[in-house]
């Protein structure tokens, strides 16, 4: 008999306090990590829980995902249909939420087994603190289909997924989708502090074994959702440098001109050459700058200040994360790096807290000479308020003062996010239509780049309205006379845009007086491979034709 599951990710509301969370753990990564400081010029959206849709579409058996429900959405669902085993997913400050979804599991289908997945599965004897069946570690695919009874050998099927949802600048929605595109999962780089490095096993799993291969992939999603934007969700897309320069000239070939949003690093970026990274279409790039003093071999001799400056040059939007709190950091040594990381003037920068995350050898090591501190609840383990461990130099208080100021300092002395986004859109686009002289396909890019500047360009009024200080306000100015120079005046329509945008991001900081400014993802169900109503309709009719049947009239074998 085919079994039946549900998928699950955590359940609502993120960032309250409650009996089962803080208000410190936003569902929003930029607006919990990143632009947190900068008030209403935040970047905001959410992203669904992408290793659930991949679970759901590479196994045979009838699947339901459930993503971002209620408390009330989960049990209603336990209630409605019978499930064979429920996997559940979550990270390490949700582990609450996933010990009560188990419980509830229990409560109402005792039969169902319990599947445990997600980076929470990580934590040490898991299996002894939330009931369940089975703890799932790693690439969860092939185990998925081993307990199904399958292949797990089979080709993986790519879902054609939306990267991101409910985008919004100063309140204002932001045009256009882009896709997810997840080329493999894990690193081989396995700094000692990451959790994707080791969830993985410190290994490389390649979904898409050729550049052709994710071409093709791309083509597909791009027709299905009208779009050539996509986020690479892959921990270093461009380390299969083959790979990806295959991928490069089968765009040439025939001209798709996709574009990709990518995590990289410093030794793979000088690999790739910068301008191959504009003809990939490369318009956003995360990079671990991660300490001036402690440095990885993906950093090591390598001068991040001009290649930051170059990227920026050409158009590559760059968000540069750092950590806080490691070994050698004092009070005078920690300022140097915050220093430094704000001095490679990034379009976006992370401060993350030194965090021992379990699975992870920083873990193991610092458990190792009890340094953990194991009173601080899982729910705070997320790097962004409180240490979770015993600094010599910082106590809890005053990490989480320095780590409020590192963000603060970062907006005063950069401006804003958004309006160092914008000026690298313009800068991009000047350079590559100098290089586009001599190279079509990068003068294609380069009207590509004008796009992304022009579209911004409409929030100038409103950046300077709502700038954060004369500094910004002063930038701001240069940055208009700069577009003028280049572009000319805007046309009325865009004059129009531009007072339309202004009004809403009006109307948004007034309701944000009133009211804490707290998105919620989206509760959504999807429902893989489930018979149709009339389907359902027609087998309970069979039965009951069948139990009304006389003995003599079953049928044989």
């Amino acid at each position: 008999m085919t079994k039946k599951l549900l998928l699950s990710s955590v359940f609502g509301p993120f960032g309250v306090d409650d009996a089962f969370g803080h208000k410190e753990n936003l569902m929003e990564l930029f607006h919990n990590q990143v632009t947190k400081a900068q008030g209403i010029a935040s970047l905001r959206f959410h992203h669904r829980s992408f290793g659930l849709y991949f679970l759901a579409e590479n196994v045979r058996a009838p699947v339901t995902v459930l993503d971002f429900p209620s408390r009330n959405d989960f049990e209603r669902e336990l209630k409605r249909q019978r499930y064979d085993a429920v996997g559940i997913s979550f990270i390490v400050p949700n582990f609450l939420k996933a010990k009560e979804m188990a419980r509830l599991v229990r409560q109402h289908q005792p039969e169902a087994q319990i599947l445990l997945g997600g980076h929470g599965a990580a934590i040490e004897g898991i299996e002894n603190l939330i009931d369940c069946d089975h703890v799932v570690r790693g690439e969860g695919i092939r185990w998925l289909r081993q307990y199904l009874g399958e292949d797990p050998h089979a080709p993986i099927h790519h879902p054609t997924l939306i990267s991101a949802e409910h985008k919004r600048l100063f309140g204002i929605p932001t045009p256009g989708a882009c896709g997810l595109l997840v080329p493999g999962v894990g690193c081989v780089n396995g700094c000692r502090f990451c959790a994707t490095s080791h969830f993985f096993g410190r290994t490389y799993t390649p979904f898409f074994a050729s550049g052709h291969a994710l071409f093709e992939q791309l083509c597909r999603m791009s027709n299905e959702l009208g779009t050539q934007e996509f986020f690479v969700m892959d921990e270093n897309f461009l380390k299969d440098k083959t790979r990806a320069q295959e991928l490069l000239s089968c765009m040439e070939e025939n001209h798709r001109p996709f574009s990709f949003a990518v995590f990289s690093s410093a030794e793979t970026i000088e690999a790739f050459g910068v301008e191959n990274l504009a003809r990939l279409g490369v318009f956003f790039l995360w990079i671990g700058a991660e300490s001036k003093h402690e440095t990885y071999d993906k950093n090591k001799g390598r001068n991040l200040q001009a290649l930051i400056r170059n990227l920026r040059d050409h158009g590559i939007a760059v968000l540069v994360s750092g950590i806080l709190f490691l070994e050698h950091h004092r009070p005078d040594t920690i300022s140097q790096d915050i220093d430094y990381l704000i001095d490679l003037q990034g379009v976006f920068t992370q401060f993350m807290m030194f965090t021992p995350l379990p699975g992870t050898q920083l873990y193991k090591q610092y458990k190792r000479q009890n340094r953990i501190d194991f009173d601080l609840p899982f729910e705070q383990w997320h790097g962004q308020h409180l240490l979770n461990f015993h600094h010599p130099h910082f106590t809890r208080a005053q990490a989480t003062q320095w780590l409020q100021e590192a963000f603060q300092q970062e907006f005063d002395r950069n401006s804003s996010s958004v309006y160092r986004m914008t000026e690298t859109y313009l800068r991009g686009y000047e350079t590559l239509a100098s290089l586009g002289n001599r190279d079509p396909w990068l003068r294609h890019r380069s009207h590509q780049m004008l796009d992304r500047a022009q579209e911004l360009r409409i929030l100038l009024p409103t950046l300077r309205h709502f700038a954060h200080d004369e500094l910004e306000r002063a930038r701001i100015n240069t940055l208009e006379a700069r577009f003028d120079a280049t572009l000319g005046s805007l046309d009325p329509t865009s004059r129009a845009l531009q007072l339309a945008a202004f009004g809403i991001a009006n109307a948004h900081a007034l309701r944000c007086r009133f009211r804490r400014d707290l998105d919620q993802p989206r509760f959504s169900r999807t429902r893989y491979r489930w018979p149709s109503p009339m389907h359902r309709w027609q087998q309970s009719l069979e039965s009951l034709a069948a139990g009304l049947r006389k003995p003599s009239e079953q049928p044989i074998g």
